[in-house]
């Protein structure tokens, strides 16, 4: 059998909507946890921003969807009873360099949250239930060494109009920010889902919060 065609630049550039509608749905599925915690509000320590680059560099911002994707987020939880001052961060990045032809989209929220341990799970689930999704591998926890933070990270099979490619997530929660970052390369896209480093995944997503995290002065 001959080996599957090598996805172009511009496909592989393309893959950024369908992983974009994946992590938006994922995000707002997994702020719903909140509505099932109780006790008190922690304290607004840390926001979210949207930088015009990530990972040095190595991706250069293309789109700024926290105004319009992104607040389909908010309104989901604005009226949620135990979520306080919501905003949401949603953004498509595109590969420089060597990693030109490679996206990386982030979709999340920041304000603060009660019990937000499990929202992580949520969010994979949330992103398994999209329309066109397909577990292709099971969520787990990954804690990245010397981090002693964890993820959780999948991978899925997306079908899109016609377009079927691997997306490769992980997410984060804690008190003030929470969101879900996709991975989407030309040589991941079309390999077989169990050999796409998920590790190397999770490195990157804690990368992507340190850069897009930061505290309120």
């Amino acid at each position: 059998m001959a080996p599957p065609p090598r996805h172009s630049t511009g496909k592989v550039l393309g893959i950024l909507g369908v992983v974009a509608v994946v992590l938006v749905v994922a995000a707002v599925a997994g702020y719903q946890v909140f509505s099932r915690s109780s006790g008190g509000f922690p304290e607004a320590r840390y926001r979210m921003s949207v930088p015009g680059e990530l990972l040095d560099g190595t991706y250069k911002l293309t789109q700024d969807l926290s105004d319009t994707s992104g607040k389909a987020i908010v309104d989901e939880n604005r009226s949620r009873s135990n979520v306080r001052d919501p905003k949401a961060v949603v953004g498509q990045y595109a590969g420089q360099g060597e990693q030109a032809g490679s996206a990386l989209v982030v979709s999340g929220m920041y304000g603060r949250f009660k019990n937000s341990a499990s929202a992580r799970d949520d969010m994979m689930r949330g992103a398994a239930e999209a329309q066109g999704a397909t577990v292709a591998v099971p969520a787990r926890d990954i804690t990245p060494a010397g981090s002693g933070i964890t993820v959780r990270c999948q991978v899925l099979t997306s079908d899109q109009g016609g377009a079927r490619s691997n997306v490769p997530l992980c997410a984060w929660g804690d008190d003030n920010t929470g969101a879900t970052v996709g991975v989407v390369t030309a040589e991941d896209a079309s390999k077989d889902p169990s050999d796409i480093d998920l590790d190397e995944v999770a490195r990157t997503t804690l990368e992507v919060r340190e850069e897009m995290r930061e505290p309120i002065r």
